[in-house]
């Protein structure tokens, strides 16, 4: 089984157990701060992938790291990962189950990427925009690349808008190329 495939399982899984539960919101927070742990400590997303480290040890050490920190169904839904030996897939499920959470909420994330810092104002009035067009709520990204001079470039799930002034300079360069010169004109 791919690992995509047992990521994507694993976290609809837990989400639906969530929902059930009436724990989503807890899960969906406890996933996100122990994802920002096992970021922010490449030693510890090593040893618990490591096959070599009993999973007894893995145990005793979410325990140690996360008792009282999270819920009851985050805590066993990391015994049941190292039961069946599913660490090396765990920031995948991580990624997976806030996806699923975003899909369930119509969350929606943007990037947009501009040559120098907007104003909030306008922020706002694009993200207002792309939440109307989109009918989601947008959790927007803002990125300043100053290699495309001027304008914005905005990407959506798989939607891209370029309104550079790069991208259109490309653009023109691409038909320069294909029709340089025409007969009988």
């Amino acid at each position: 089984m791919k690992s995509s495939k047992l990521s994507g399982r694993y976290a609809k899984a837990l989400h639906l157990f969530a929902l059930e539960e009436n724990q989503e919101e807890s899960v969906y927070q406890d996933i996100l701060f122990v994802q920002s742990v096992f970021k922010e400590n490449r030693e510890l997303h090593v040893v618990i992938e490591s096959p070599i480290i009993v999973a007894d040890k893995k145990y005793r050490i979410f325990e140690e790291l996360f008792n009282g920190k999270i819920s009851e169904i985050t805590a066993k839904f990391l015994r049941l990962i190292i039961k069946k030996r599913r660490e090396p897939a765990l920031m995948a499920i991580f990624e997976n189950f806030i996806q699923c959470y975003y899909d369930h909420h119509h969350i929606k994330s943007a990037t947009l990427t501009t040559a120098t810092q907007l104003q909030p104002a306008l922020l706002n009035e694009i993200k207002a925009m792309l939440e109307e067009q989109t009918k989601s709520t947008i959790l927007l990204n803002e990125l300043i690349d100053e290699k495309i001079i001027g304008g914005v470039m905005v990407k959506v799930d798989d939607f891209f808008f370029d309104a550079s002034i790069i991208g259109k300079i490309n653009k023109l360069k691409t038909e320069f190329s294909q029709n340089l010169y025409q007969t009988n004109f």
